[in-house]
């Protein structure tokens, strides 16, 4: 897979500066000791206080510097992608940033962090500093394992633990608060591809129609294959598991995190998967979705819970410095407000009956359907095939609606016509055509003639689209067509619609709609719309000579 950096050497120290450079002057610094040393801590900190540092790989980003600031981490201590950071660095962020108070070490349950975070913990401790560590081993993906991984759900522990720092409370308070909050959290992942690491060989071990549950955040492999399905369905399996380990007489703040390429139009659907579960009968706040700690460009998600109490409610509602950080928020049901009535409904807009108007609107309608399929070929040609779908669609809309129009009434007729096909077109031309009939409906009422008020919607039409005469646009036709009617009357309009149509064959290129992002060459193919104009000013022509 394709990646954005420089060197593999400097991918993490590069970034880790690309940090400090957007987070907004004086808020953060790092330690000096690049490559080896890489600790991002607070500018502002005040020693007399429990410090909190956590940290590991690379990766996870913004986890864990993003959350240094003010209510949550002192510092952070990172290694490479995905490998703990040595105990030297871990040891220089404790130095760094303790004093009398002492300092907390979250850690993911890892072996290389535990290792790593622990030895300089002992170090510190002979160096006469006050520490204490807790391990945060949230991941219910293997329920029988002794060592539990550690996944997003220590992000509720960075926040607790922040929170009561910056509140002045006592370490032991705070390293007692911060393990049992890491006994009440569960967490569970699902992706859809593993990561990929830049400057690695990436193989994915996915098929096309599977996924991974309960995979681990360096791209280990998942508990089990689960094949893709709706996220309905998905979050479903998810809830059921997660519910196992849950009080549901209890509150739960619910953390819904991006394991990093996500789109967010799909986290939302997860949100509201999760959120129309069972599982939200014990959700009183929710934190996402968004990426909090990811692994890397992983196609997946992860949903995490914590038990919740005054105090932990008090304190993931916090607000924070890090901007990273989104905050808790209440679970509420869609809000729903009625839709504004129009400022004036005209009377003239209810069902009125005329002949001849009923006559036209058919016979304009039914030529229209006939043309689906030729009027299809040459999109086909020109763009995406669809163009005589989309205007039979809009036609047999109209027709549909014919009882319910205002026939006796031709510039209530128009507006009526306008709002139909804004409604059931769609796409552009959909748009397009309700503009100019609305736009005529309105100089139609105003006194305007039929031919005048059409040309007045002809000039909305096109200020609004931005099709020209020889831009191979229905515009090609029924401008013509239009000005014939005005001077001349309705045959000599035929003729000129019939003229302009056949003229989009000789352009090569579209310089507006659809087909202009054609790069092939167009030319001896009519434009679809074009044709469409043509056909209907003959179909009337023929009806007004057959009167």
């Amino acid at each position: 897979m394709k990646h954005f950096f420089n060197r593999r050497e400097t991918i993490v120290t590069e970034a880790l500066d690309g940090l400090l450079r957007t987070i907004g002057a004086g808020d953060l610094a790092r330690l000096d000791g690049y490559p080896e040393i890489k600790v991002i801590l607070r500018a502002d900190w005040d020693r007399t206080r429990v410090s909190v540092v956590s940290g590991g790989g690379a990766g996870h980003e913004p986890s864990h510097a993003g959350f240094v600031g003010k209510g949550m981490l002192t510092a952070a201590v990172s290694g490479e992608i995905f490998a703990s950071p040595s105990v030297e660095a871990v040891l220089a962020a404790i130095r760094a940033v303790t004093g009398p108070a002492g300092c907390l070490l979250i850690v993911k349950n890892y072996t290389g962090d535990r290792l790593n975070f622990g030895l300089a913990a002992e170090k510190a401790r002979a160096e006469g500093f006050r520490v204490e560590m807790v391990i945060v081993a949230d991941d219910i993906a293997l329920p029988d394992i002794n060592q539990p991984r550690g996944v997003a759900g220590t992000l509720f522990v960075h926040k607790i633990s922040g929170h009561l720092s910056e509140a002045g409370h006592a370490l032991a308070d705070i390293a007692a608060a911060a393990r049992a909050a890491a006994t009440d959290i569960v967490s569970l992942g699902m992706s859809l591809s593993s990561c990929s690491i830049p400057g690695q060989p990436h193989e994915d071990r996915f098929g096309a129609d599977d996924g991974e549950l309960g995979l681990g955040i360096h791209g280990e492999p998942g508990v089990e294959r689960i094949a893709v399905q709706s996220v309905d369905r998905l979050v479903a399996i998810m809830a059921e598991r997660l519910a196992a380990g849950l009080d549901p007489k209890a509150g739960y703040a619910l953390l819904i995190n991006n394991l990093g390429s996500v789109p967010p139009l799909e986290m939302s659907l997860v949100a509201n998967a999760v959120l129309a579960s069972p599982l939200a009968r014990t959700v009183k706040l929710t934190i996402g979705p968004g990426p909090l700690m990811t692994a890397l460009n992983m196609n997946g998600f992860s949903l995490s819970l914590i038990r919740l109490d005054a105090a932990r409610e008090a304190a993931l509602r916090a607000p924070v410095g890090p901007h990273a950080w989104m905050p808790a928020k209440p679970v509420v049901a869609p809000s729903v407000m009625p839709l504004a009535k129009p400022a004036t409904e005209s009377a003239a807009r209810k069902p009125s009956q005329d002949a001849r108007s009923r006559r036209l609107v058919v016979t304009v309608c039914d030529r229209l359907i006939s043309l689906e399929a030729i009027l299809n070929g040459l999109d086909a040609k020109a763009g995406d095939g669809d163009t005589g779908s989309t205007v039979a669609t809009g036609a047999r809309s109209v027709l549909d609606r014919l009882d319910t129009l205002p026939l006796a009434d031709p510039a209530a007729t128009l507006g009526a016509i306008g709002d139909i096909l804004s409604a059931s077109m769609g796409g552009s031309s959909g748009v397009l055509l309700s503009i100019f009939f609305t736009a005529a409906a309105q100089a139609l009422d105003g006194g305007a003639g039929l031919a005048k008020a059409l040309l007045a919607g002809l000039e909305r039409m096109t200020f609004y689209g931005g099709a020209r005469i020889g831009d191979r646009t229905m515009v090609d036709a029924l401008e013509p067509a239009l000005k014939a009617l005005h001077a001349k009357g309705l045959e000599e309009a035929a003729t000129a619609a019939r003229r302009g149509a056949e003229a989009t064959a000789a352009m090569d290129r579209a310089k507006a709609g659809r087909s202009a992002y054609v790069g092939g060459k167009l030319q001896g193919v009519a434009d679809p719309g074009a044709h469409a104009v043509a056909e209907v000013f003959a179909a009337v022509a023929a009806l007004h000579a057959a009167a």
